[in-house]
């Protein structure tokens, strides 16, 4: 962006508008994009099935999602660099709702998500992230990679479990009874698989260590197939019927075809009977999915705007993330944002675009296409590799380490509360109770810095302060939180004295809280025949005083231009009399 009113506004399409026609767009820079977008069409392509099983869904739902919302997101959002589908971060919402709604309830929430974001974008909220703190992000990112973390047990070590239970700790007792039913044909390819994800980066090749970690996982799950040892693979648990009575195994090798998701099963096989009651019952989960999509795609953002120096619009891309999951449902796409680490690889490989954005959906459209049954025969135990390694990076464990290490023991404690009420409950109670604990110690810390001082103790005014007269200066914002306190200290120091000369030029802020505070305070000198002198006020707390038409009253409340009026008793400054 290059003006402060695009980044406010919400304009559609502007990343789209402005990086392919505003700026030349050149043979040479589509070559770049092309060649960003199949690097990260091939990792997305693997990152896509895996979101999609652990999500609740079969593997193809994830595919739909990255090339339908892949390609609106970015022709109509605010980044051009980022790349949006399928999430981890989303598992932990999805999985839930998928196991309660089936399917169809999955994507009619994605659907209501994408108009809470559009309504977000609309209303200019795009700017609210910077409101929220490092310390509550990093708490419930490292609670959601938990929860994802936990969910890949069962296919790493081929578990047999019959129904996951919706609280945590009954997920770990699940597993934790399960285990004997390990199988060492998925644990291996599970192991391998995660073996060469950690080791590829080192040979520091220009190949995304996804796709040969796949194959590795896909071709010793094959070789055991043929030694008579069962892999549990894609094709071996999920399976299609197509609308001519095809049946088949897996992925179905067809585009996404325009369906009604309102229409589609429940958990039960059969459609969801959508009233009032059940719309208000996937509200909260659809809620959640905006404030998370919201979350990550203007984190995603603020990222690569650090890697290439660009801005991105933040209401534009909120807008363009809501357009994308209402469209994504009719083609069977659950709900997707921008995704960090796509992104940055986007940029790494030499994006100047979202012409590279709408690339890596096509690639992943061919391999639909083209490579179906051969991705049937992935294992599910390499997908949960996967997901292993995407909720380490999510963590961001390094960044936790070092807030611990460094931060004030509030940031701490907010970290610690989030990512514990993150893996308990759930993403919008732990964001909204961190905000809220974030907000009360931040509040409180401000409140500390509001301070006293005795100016009658200074060699300046020590010979011109008459008896019976104190003279004290207010460092720091008179709010509701520090007010009280400020003037419960005054009462105490006034005792005998008949004159008290408040000096408020560092008060820059005087709230309703203050005012009131001030007001009472102001009434008690009075009845104390203590005449109350307020100097060098500023413009905020003197209109604040005004509004409340608080008046000079001769010999209990005086204001004065300068500290010296006040200690000489001059006249009443004119300017504070009007």
């Amino acid at each position: 962006m290059h003006n402060q009113a695009s980044i406010k506004g919400v304009k559609l399409a502007i990343a789209l508008r402005q990086s392919c026609f505003d700026e030349p767009y050149s043979v040479a820079r589509f070559g770049r994009d092309l060649i960003a977008g199949i690097t990260v069409g091939i990792i997305a392509i693997p990152l896509a099935m895996a979101l999609a099983i652990a999500s609740g869904v079969p593997p193809q739902h994830g595919l739909y999602t990255a090339i339908i919302a892949g390609i609106v997101i970015a022709v109509t959002g605010g980044s051009r660099f980022s790349i949006s589908g399928p999430t981890a971060a989303f598992v932990v919402i999805l999985y839930p709702v998928a196991q309660q709604f089936g399917v169809g309830g999955l994507l009619m929430a994605t659907l209501i998500s994408g108009v809470f974001l559009v309504a977000m974008g609309m209303a200019r909220l795009g700017r609210l992230i910077e409101y929220i703190p490092p310390s509550v992000t990093l708490g419930f990112t490292g609670g959601i990679a938990i929860v994802i973390a936990t969910l890949q047990i069962k296919d790493f070590f081929g578990l047999s479990v019959a129904e996951m239970p919706e609280t945590y700790i009954g997920k770990v007792e699940a597993l934790a009874q399960a285990l004997p039913s390990w199988q060492w044909g998925d644990t291996l390819v599970g192991v391998a698989t995660l073996a060469v994800l950690l080791l590829w980066p080192k040979l520091r090749l220009p190949v995304p260590g996804h796709l040969p970690a796949v194959l590795v996982g896909a071709g010793l799950g094959f070789g055991l197939h043929t030694m008579g040892i069962d892999v549990a693979t894609i094709g071996s648990k999920f399976s299609y019927t197509l609308s001519d009575g095809t049946q088949g195994m897996g992925i179905p090798p067809i585009a996404p075809t325009l369906v009604m998701p309102w229409a589609l099963p429940g958990p039960d096989g059969a459609p969801v009977v959508w009233d009032l009651a059940a719309i208000q019952r996937l509200l909260p989960a659809a809620f959640s999915m905006a404030m998370l999509g919201a979350i990550e795609s203007l984190l995603c953002a603020v990222v690569l705007d650090g890697m290439t120096g660009r801005k991105h619009s933040s209401n534009g891309e909120l807008v363009g993330q809501g357009l994308g999951n209402i469209l994504a449902p009719f083609f069977g796409g659950i709900t997707a944002t921008a995704a960090i680490a796509r992104s940055a690889a986007n940029v790494r490989a030499g994006a100047t675009s979202p012409i590279s954005g709408i690339v890596h959906a096509l690639v992943v459209l061919a391999a639909i296409l083209i490579l179906a049954p051969w991705l049937s025969w992935l294992p599910l135990s390499a997908m949960a590799a996967l997901l292993l390694l995407v909720a380490w990076n999510m963590s961001e464990a390094h960044k936790v380490v070092d807030l611990i290490r460094r931060a004030p023991g509030s940031d701490v404690l907010v970290l610690l509360v989030c990512l514990s009420l993150t893996v308990v409950f759930d993403m919008v109670i732990a964001i909204t109770f961190g905000v809220i604990l974030a907000s009360l110690l931040f509040m409180r810390e401000i409140a500390k810095m509001t301070k006293l001082h005795n100016l009658a103790e200074h060699k300046r005014y020590a010979n011109e302060v008459q008896a019976g007269t104190l003279i004290y200066k207010i460092n720091g914002p008179l709010f509701f939180a520090a007010a009280e306190r400020v003037f419960d200290e005054l009462l105490a120091e006034v005792r005998e004295n008949k004159t008290l000369i408040l000096q408020m030029e560092a008060v820059s802020i005087l709230d309703a809280g203050g005012l009131a505070a001030f007001q009472q305070f102001a009434k008690r000198m009075a009845k104390g025949g203590v005449t109350l002198k307020v100097a060098e006020l500023q413009f905020q707390p003197l209109k604040t005083l005004a509004r409340a038409k608080v008046r000079p009253t001769l010999g209990e409340l005086e204001f004065y231009g300068s500290l010296e009026e006040a200690i000489k008793g001059e006249p009443l400054h004119e300017a504070a009399k009007n």
